[in-house]
């Protein structure tokens, strides 16, 4: 299977993002900060990653919550999942927020966040005054029931 090619600077001291395991979809981010950031109980910061990437045009980087951190320190992130476009060239940061009781700790090197590069679609809208219908209809939070 062929790899798409995704070139990436990193100025962060970290190693470059990689996946866990081979079947893994997303590759972990690392803070690249100078100093611990304490992240008070629903306080929320922008940490930076040190990277920059140059996706091909029909791409983009989804930027997700890490489940291990968000079950285990209540951190998680905000805007999510974050949309990095293929011609944004500026520096990978993640929106972190603390959703647990606790002040919580992030330190130099620490994975934040995942990054999973995916193909889109640009589409062209038409506009129209009315929708073919379906089954569903306009039926929709919740409407199908709790069982």
């Amino acid at each position: 299977m062929d790899k798409l090619t995704v070139k990436i600077i990193n100025r962060s001291g970290n190693q470059l993002p990689s996946y866990a395991t081979e079947g893994s979809s997303g590759m972990d981010l690392r803070a690249a900060i100078n100093a611990d950031i304490i992240l008070k109980s629903l306080e929320r910061c922008l940490v930076p990653t040190g990277l920059f990437i140059e996706l091909p045009i029909g791409y983009e980087a989804q930027v997700r919550p890490r489940s291990g951190m968000a079950m285990k320190q209540g951190i998680t992130c905000l805007n999510s999942p974050g949309t990095v476009d293929a011609d944004y060239r500026g520096e990978l940061k993640v929106i972190l927020i603390n959703l647990s009781n606790e002040p919580q700790t992030i330190q130099a090197g620490d994975r934040i966040a995942q990054m999973v590069i995916q193909k889109v679609e640009s589409v062209l809208l038409e506009q129209v005054e009315e929708l073919a219908t379906t089954v569903r209809g306009e039926g929709g939070f919740g409407h199908t029931g709790k069982q």
